[in-house]
């Protein structure tokens, strides 16, 4: 299937580690132009030496500075985002009481206050072109959110509102906003996370016994496993396309039916 991405430039924030990374380069072996964005200078410096014939950016997007920063070298770069990616996010574990005002209003920055900064600055050159995509990068949990990190998929929930509202702002422009929520994604963070717990349940120390046992226990689903980050980023580069214009406005769980489990 053709994605017609040859003429299309691509901004992937948080693209430096993680799923980020490899949205940006699933949109890049499809044809896409990607810049590449990393929120510290360590992380560009890493796009540098692992991407070097791809752009790359760094600034804190979190904040008005660091994303004027970043807005800045990616002008420099190009006159126009055809396809934004606001994969850049962040979450910490913790209940109720353990988070305090400033770290709700921190999470908010760095989940929501982050992608509103950057489609604020690309979005002109959309309008003018008369196509876009923007696709945003959230989780279930925004749908059917947990006690423990309550500030985090509050921040989720925002952004999936603000997807439905940014639509509507853009109805008739040829510009489609979309989320994509995924379940538990295979990263090396939570292999390392669930290796210790593996190690203090008793889940053995082969990988394919410990996912079991992540299904059974913490992530139920249709598939029985746990999707790997290949999959959300070509659930990405197919929103991102041309062929689904028809898509707007949604929060598409890819979760391997653990949403059936609750019905």
């Amino acid at each position: 299937m053709d994605l017609n991405f040859q003429s299309r430039i691509a901004l992937v924030t948080g693209s430096n580690r993680g799923t980020g990374e490899i949205i940006a380069t699933r949109l890049a072996e499809e044809g896409a132009k990607v810049i590449r964005h990393s929120n510290h200078e360590e992380g560009y410096d890493y796009l540098c030496e692992h991407y070097p014939n791809e752009a790359a950016i760094w600034g804190d997007l979190a904040n008005n500075e660091g994303a004027e920063q970043a807005i800045t070298q990616l002008w420099k770069l190009v006159d126009c985002v055809d396809i934004l990616i606001n994969n850049l996010g962040t979450a910490t574990a913790g209940k109720w009481n353990e988070f305090s005002e400033e770290n709700w209003l921190d999470i908010y920055q760095q989940n929501v206050l982050s992608a509103v900064r950057i489609t604020h600055a690309v979005l002109p050159a959309m309008r003018e072109k008369h196509w876009g995509r923007i696709v945003q990068l959230s989780t279930i949990g925004s749908l059917s959110p947990n006690a423990r990190m309550p500030h985090y998929y509050a921040s989720k929930g925002a952004m999936s509102n603000m997807t439905v509202s940014l639509a509507k702002e853009l109805s008739g422009t040829g510009i489609t906003v979309n989320t994509i929520s995924p379940g538990l994604i295979l990263t090396e963070e939570l292999k390392a996370g669930y290796t210790m717990k593996a190690q203090r349940k008793g889940w053995g120390e082969n990988w394919n016994d410990i996912e079991a046992e992540i299904v059974k226990h913490d992530f139920p689903n249709l598939c029985a496993r746990i999707a790997r980050r290949e999959e959300v980023a070509d659930l990405v580069c197919f929103i991102a396309s041309d062929r689904a214009g028809f898509i707007n406005a949604q929060n598409l769980r890819i979760d391997g039916g653990s949403i059936a489990l609750t019905i």
